[in-house]
């Protein structure tokens, strides 16, 4: 006879990119065009920037590698492998040949942790109005 165990789901709350990847927290899909059309919930536009919010230490150590945490950053979405550490599903482990671009601001210098961090909750208080 075997004994039944009940295993308790693992809850992981740090994410470690290994290799030249990192971790890329999508931005909220766009329910409204610029122009101010307004899509149905089945539409979908496809969202393809976030932030960065985990480096690998290959990353990381190379000097060569412009990227770092907390960048807001342009990637495809083909190769990136969702993770699902968070309800919401927006995390994705992104090659570091797969980010496309990194936005920056010419006239300010690069944001720290903190002001990255209150940009995007800025971003998605903006949102929810």
């Amino acid at each position: 006879m075997s004994k039944q165990t009940s295993r308790s789901r693992l809850e992981y709350d740090i994410i470690e990119p290994i290799g030249k990847r990192v971790v890329v927290r999508k931005d909220e899909n766009k329910r409204q065009t610029k122009s101010g059309i307004v899509l149905p919930d089945s539409h979908e536009i496809p969202v393809i920037t976030g932030r960065v919010i985990a480096v690998s230490k290959a990353i990381e150590n190379d000097e060569d590698q412009t990227i770092r945490q907390y960048d807001k950053v342009l990637f495809d979405p083909r190769e990136a492998i969702p993770v699902e550490l968070e309800h919401d599903n927006r995390m994705f482990v992104v090659h570091i040949d797969r980010v496309l671009a990194i936005f920056r601001r010419s006239d300010q210098p690069r944001p720290t942790a903190d002001q990255a961090r209150q940009e995007d909750d800025q971003s998605k208080g903006d949102d929810d109005e």
